[in-house]
């Protein structure tokens, strides 16, 4: 897959040398791997449609998603050998490659709610994390929302112990491994695009997910219960690769930039409608039974993940934690 990564990487590189022709667009190659019809999938058109505006066609791109062009393991590198110009991975995918800080994103209830989310991004700690990407040959330009997770299985969950001994489907994550692990589960990390295979078949027991992903997946046909835990957050950080973004003329960059903004206040927009839309499909196509927690077993839960903050602190960094527990004004037992 390198050698593919690599040959697509020489390809990008010889059709970014006439960018500065006025008769050739300047191509950006946006690859995600989720449905079109997610919040990510609409804000990456709209930032299409806006993009290709701002710039009256200097700059065009297009859009890959549900795993077209790369997969989750194969994305970032191919940003970083310029296969791709521009991507939105997950939180958890800058862990395996040495931005671990990210996965602060992954602890437990660390977010009660997208206000205080906003607030995290909008501000100092969020601008702190994407300087991080420098380091790594990449730009980040904007924090994404997908929305907050739920558990499912075919099983009933109710309680930590009902977790026990079951494989779900996790990214790769060490907090979202410790996670499950805290719950006796059996954590699996496995491409999102092969999700659903591996619970028609039996390979994994259940997943985490937001409502948007595990309804446009359709992950609900082939799960009997989802239990709504708000556990966890999903977001994405839209990456750009810094030698394409910096080497990009000043006007043009600046367009880019617009653009990224109003996707971004489009995009999650959605993402609370579009959740909110996806649970009431679920429901109605009936093949899925909707658990919700009493506040004593939502209790139950927070507890017994609790061990996960001080199992990860040395990976994350505790002063990160403090910070972002101290930005939040919360704490994940509330």
């Amino acid at each position: 897959m390198r050698r593919l990564i690599l040959a697509a990487a020489s390809i990008a590189a010889l059709t970014l040398i006439g960018p500065a022709s006025a008769q050739t667009p300047i191509v950006i190659k946006f690859s995600h791997v989720v449905a079109a019809d997610t919040p990510k999938g609409k804000a990456a058109d709209k930032f299409k449609e806006l993009a290709e505006k701002y710039t009256n066609g200097k700059v065009k791109v297009e859009v890959y998603p549900n795993s077209t062009l790369y997969k989750d393991k194969e994305e970032l590198e191919a940003l970083q050998l310029g296969a791709v110009q521009m991507l939105a991975p997950s939180n958890s995918k800058f862990g395996p490659i040495g931005i671990r800080e990210f996965e602060v994103f992954d602890l437990p209830y660390i977010l009660p709610d997208l206000k205080t989310l906003r607030k995290v991004t909008d501000g100092p700690l969020g601008a702190k994390l994407l300087k991080l990407l420098d380091s790594k040959g990449m730009t980040g330009l904007a924090y994404w929302d997908n929305g907050f997770k739920q558990m499912s299985a075919n099983k009933k969950l109710l309680s930590p112990a009902d977790y026990k001994g079951l494989k779900f489907r996790i990214q790769s994550s060490k907090v979202l491994e410790a996670q499950f692990r805290a719950l006796g589960a059996i954590p699996q990390v496995m491409a999102f695009s092969e999700v659903y295979q591996a619970l028609q078949t039996g390979v994994v027991d259940g997943q985490e997910n937001t409502w948007s992903n595990i309804y446009t997946q359709k992950m609900h046909e082939v799960q009997k219960y989802a239990t709504v835990t708000n556990h966890g957050y999903i977001g994405y950080v839209v990456v750009v690769n810094k030698k394409f973004w910096d080497g990009l003329p000043g006007d043009v960059r600046d367009q880019l930039a617009k653009a990224m903004k109003e996707a971004t206040e489009y995009g999650n927009n959605q993402s609370a409608k579009e959740n909110d839309d996806a649970l009431d499909a679920i429901k109605k196509a009936g093949k899925t039974e909707i658990i919700s927690l009493s506040p004593e077993q939502d209790e139950a839960m927070r507890k017994a993940m609790m061990p996960v903050y001080k199992d990860v602190a040395s990976r994350v960094g505790q002063p990160l934690i403090d910070e972002f527990l101290k930005e939040t004004g919360r704490g994940p037992m509330n």
